[in-house]
């Protein structure tokens, strides 16, 4: 079996989910380093394997594809017989109906509000005081909803963790530092299922390598 090539940033979130689904099958891999602060992403050879000048970009042999959802999906599905059952054929449209929430509906505002309070200051740009506000009530809006069908399972898509939550990690990791920590922890269901996705061992792995990097 070749070794999966994630080409991408530790720091960056969609490079983390992607290492977390590879972990999480218990997969080999490679992560091969691409310097943002130096625009290697917006440059060859990068920009071969994502046109878009995006990490992460990823390689399984002649394979390659790119957009972090795309490939954790190949991920699950192709090596469905190794490690964690990352899919649920059974609740198969219920998984996708979530994994389509957390794309459109819990991603534009999390990252909105970790690029104010996790990025910018860390780049040593200004928060956007106003952006932090209206963000943080979409999020309210989102949780809501959250809330409910947590009520309903243990997890988004049933009884079992699937991409459907590992998808939030890596902007939820970065909310649970900021003062938005509060609108996870007022909600108990919500609150517990952040505790539990967040204390899987794949995640901590993802963080030693940030940590490393």
């Amino acid at each position: 079996m070749a070794v999966l090539k994630v080409h991408g940033s530790a720091i960056s979130t969609a490079t983390q989910r992607v290492i977390a689904t590879i972990i999480e099958k218990g997969l080999e891999y490679e992560l091969v380093l691409v310097n943002l602060r130096e625009g290697e992403h917006k440059r060859e050879p990068f920009i071969s394997l994502n046109p878009f000048g995006q990490v992460p970009a990823f390689e399984d042999g002649d394979l390659k594809l790119f957009e972090s959802r795309a490939i954790t999906q190949y991920i699950a599905h192709d090596y469905a017989k190794s490690g964690t059952p990352l899919i649920s054929f059974e609740k198969m449209p219920v998984m996708v109906n979530w994994m389509e929430v957390e794309a459109h509906h819990f991603e534009p505002v999390s990252s909105a509000l970790a690029w104010e309070l996790v990025f910018k200051p860390m780049f040593g740009m200004t928060t956007d005081a106003a952006a932090v506000e209206e963000n943080e009530a979409k999020l309210g809006k989102v949780l809501d909803v959250y809330e409910k069908r947590l009520s309903q399972s243990k997890y988004l898509a049933g009884d079992e963790f699937t991409l459907a939550d590992l998808h939030h990690l890596p902007n939820l990791q970065c909310l649970m530092g900021t003062p938005v920590k509060k609108f996870f922890e007022s909600r108990p269901r919500v609150s517990a299922w952040s505790e539990d996705i967040l204390a899987r061992p794949s995640w901590a792995k993802v963080l030693d390598l940030q940590k490393s990097h």
